[in-house]
């Protein structure tokens, strides 16, 4: 191979580098993973932060009957109460898996939260076992009554250094609660 031969290789491999047919393809390929990635994290935080208000504004329109008195004078049981509340949620949830608990406390100061799954060893990969016991008991006029709702939420991306989920079995924990007085009603 001689000097033709060298020059006619340099000539091709500097066409090749001038040719720019490609980049559109190439540029494609390193940018779309990263950009695709990124739009599907800001659409599961956004439907995530969207389900939480919709459990919120559920939850207060709900709490509004026990405080007003009508789900006692409807005589209201829990299955009652959860229809209330899933009427509020769109078809967005489960309603069977929403967790349930409305319960009378002396004063508002003695509200204590608590974890409604179970939490270290006892919630695992495989399962989180719910520690709420669900209940209905909307009290009577003047006192003070705790309403809590909770969700566990499907998560679809696990992602290093970006991921929604916060319980082990991959879903995240969503809640609302509602602490309020009754009205004097009879």
């Amino acid at each position: 191979m001689g000097r033709t031969g060298s020059r006619r290789k340099t000539r091709g491999l500097l066409r090749l580098v001038r040719d720019e047919r490609g980049v559109t393809v190439i540029e494609f390929a390193l940018l779309g993973l990263p950009f695709f990635t990124i739009v599907a994290a800001i659409l599961e935080t956004t439907l995530i932060f969207f389900a939480a208000q919709i459990l919120d504004s559920a939850v207060n329109d709900s709490a509004r009957l026990i405080r007003t008195g009508q789900a006692q004078s409807a005589g209201y049981e829990i299955a009652d109460y959860r229809r209330a509340i899933c009427s509020g949620l769109y078809r967005l949830f489960d309603c069977n898996a929403v967790k349930i608990k409305v319960t009378v406390i002396d004063r508002f100061s003695d509200y204590e939260p608590g974890s409604p799954v179970a939490t270290g060893e006892d919630c695992t990969p495989e399962a989180c076992e719910w520690t709420l016991e669900e209940g209905f008991a909307p009290g009577v006029g003047n006192q003070v009554v705790i309403v809590e709702a909770y969700y566990r939420w499907p998560t679809l991306l696990r992602l290093p250094g970006f991921n929604m989920q916060n319980l082990p079995d991959g879903t995240r924990l969503l809640g609302a609660a509602r602490l309020f007085q009754n009205e004097p009603f009879t």
